[in-house]
């Protein structure tokens, strides 16, 4: 689930397969509406396409020529990214 204030973006909730183009979609409405800080505290369970959803919203955020920006990535989230070799990628604050 995505709850947005301001350019703060609020991401809670599982981060799992069965929701990633949900969240995929609402964070590039947030970004629409101006959010480009993604907080990723409230995260509860991910997966692998966790990446996904977050280089989508990347995309979306260069498109529209803003930078998007991660605060609080869950630390299995850093391992998977690590993995994959993609950890640099993350646009971390």
């Amino acid at each position: 689930m995505i709850s947005q204030s301001g350019n703060r973006v609020e991401v809670s909730g599982p981060m799992l397969m069965s929701g990633a183009n949900t969240l995929l979609a609402e964070g590039g409405e947030a970004i629409s509406a101006n959010g480009t800080e993604f907080d990723l505290s409230a995260v509860t369970d991910l997966d692998s396409s966790c990446l996904a959803v977050i280089f989508g919203w990347m995309r979306a955020a260069t498109t529209v020529g803003k930078t998007l920006s991660l605060r609080n990535p869950p630390r299995n989230m850093l391992s998977l990214a690590a993995v994959y070799g993609v950890a640099d990628l993350l646009p971390q604050h």
